[in-house]
């Protein structure tokens, strides 16, 4: 049964929000129109499936549940309060019950309850509750809003940030995704070259066929040739069945190269015939086998400086490097910082089911200060660790390891003594001048009152003056 219950004085907005009753008690029910009536749209329902069955039509925005303890009756509720905040996070759900036990209430709270009140229930406690948990709601959700808006505009695909230098990688990626083009990532390592490698596939014709990620300098060089081009049944020992290379099993999709300039040059050529000949032919077969898929190349290296050492084949080189895409360090990723921060806290602290930690800002100038040898993995790494290790809900500088602010204290120390070194006594006769012409510029020039704001004597003061040439 479900009853929509019209307000007393016909004044409801038709934006107030949309609230179930679920009670088989007809005081309650009674209590609830009253009350609450006339300000909230409320439908009255007196079974779970009926609460179930409007979420499904209408937005709920709040559901106030009579809970029954009783055995046999308590399971079931748990189930549907479970099953209700699974369906929103930000339903705002309200709990009555004849008596309550410590164990029932915590139960009832784990399960997704918001509170619980006790009969004989107050209703205008729990109008009161009611519009405080929707207003916390509202503001969730704006603040969800906001993020996801703000993570639209710093962001491109699983890649974070707002810095110019990341606006112009963005900019490559939404111009080469779209069509075949072979594209070879630039940067150093840490800094994120196979999600850009994902974030191109994502928003290529080819998502949802198969990306194959190989690592050439994780491969071991007896298995890499196998493990590339692949092999059949007695090609070499061991080699007890056919197996496909990944190569061949990209066909349709994306084959990803990572640090592509470890291959040594007997595998670049067998690569570049692949290349030119969209065939790769297994260990021991006798013929090629066709194949079609588009390349994506990563490395750290100088690939230019590579080509002259005579460790990179030219021809290859040309064959990859048709787009380029340069990945800036994160040094050089000014903004940054504080933005991918944010994003790995909220993420590893979500993942650790522990409340989101914030960081201080002194904290945060100090990690903006850095040079981030690793890149983001680094920042990476150091979120996660932090999320585990900080007790509280604040990351101030203390926190942060010892070589970061040993490299912080080291620039601060660099600005006041470069390397070439300074003469000491110069240096402190400049700062003698600036506090007596900041003195007498306080004090109009009288020598007595500069004397006095700078707690020295009078005599020195004008000694002071004689001795830098100030006016007397």
């Amino acid at each position: 049964m479900a009853i929509d219950v019209p307000s007393s004085s016909g004044a409801v907005s038709s934006a107030a929000a949309r609230i179930a009753v679920m009670t088989t008690d007809e005081s309650v029910m009674l209590a609830a129109q009253e009350n609450l009536a006339s300000d909230f749209h409320i439908t009255l329902l007196d079974s779970a499936e009926g609460v179930l069955a409007l979420q499904n039509e209408v937005p709920l925005e709040a559901v106030i549940l009579e809970l029954d303890t009783l055995e046999g009756m308590a399971e079931p509720l748990l189930e549907l309060v479970a099953r209700l905040r699974a369906a929103d996070e930000d339903l705002v759900l309200i709990g009555l019950i004849q008596s309550l036990t410590k164990m029932w209430r915590r139960k009832f709270l784990v399960a997704g309850i918001a509170q619980c009140f006790v009969a004989p229930v107050d209703f205008a406690e729990v109008r009161t509750f009611l519009q405080s948990g929707l207003e916390q709601r509202a503001r969730e959700i704006e603040g969800r809003k906001v993020r996801e808006e703000a993570r639209s505009r710093y962001s491109f695909g699983e890649l974070i940030g707002g810095s110019e230098a990341m606006h112009r990688v963005y900019d490559a990626l939404s111009r080469v995704a779209p069509g075949n083009t072979t594209v070879t990532i630039r940067g150093e390592s840490g800094t994120g070259k196979e999600l850009v490698a994902r974030a191109i596939v994502a928003n290529s014709q080819r998502n949802g066929q198969p990306f194959i990620s190989v690592n050439c300098a994780a491969l071991p060089e007896t298995l890499i040739e196998s493990e590339l081009f692949g092999h059949e049944k007695g090609a070499f020992t061991g080699a007890h069945q056919s197996r496909a290379g990944h190569i061949e099993m990209a066909d349709g999709g994306t084959l990803f190269l990572d640090e592509i300039g470890t291959l040594g040059l007997a595998l670049q050529s067998k690569l570049l015939r692949v290349l030119e000949q969209h065939a790769v032919q297994r260990l021991g077969a006798k013929a090629p086998r066709k194949i079609d898929f588009r390349l994506i190349t990563a490395t750290n290296e100088n690939l230019e400086q590579a080509v002259q050492a005579g460790r990179f084949r030219e021809d290859l080189y040309y064959r990859i490097n048709v787009f380029p895409i340069a990945l800036p360090p994160l040094r050089e990723r000014q903004g940054d910082i504080a933005l991918l921060v944010d994003h790995f806290l909220r993420f590893y602290c979500a993942a650790n089911s522990v409340p989101v930690k914030t960081i201080d800002t002194e904290a945060l100038e100090v990690l903006e200060d850095y040079q981030w040898p690793g890149n983001v993995r680094e920042m990476e790494n150091l979120m996660q660790r932090l999320v585990l290790m900080v007790p509280g809900a604040n990351i101030v500088v203390k926190h942060l390891p010892q070589g970061i602010l040993y490299t912080s204290s080291a620039k601060q120390e660099s600005l006041l003594i470069p390397e070439e070194g300074l003469c000491f006594d110069d240096e402190m006769a400049r700062i003698e001048v600036a506090y007596l012409q900041a003195a007498l510029r306080r004090t109009g020039g009288r020598k007595t009152m500069a004397a006095a704001l700078l707690r020295v004597d009078p005599q020195r003061m004008k000694y002071l003056c004689r001795k830098y040439g100030l006016p007397s």
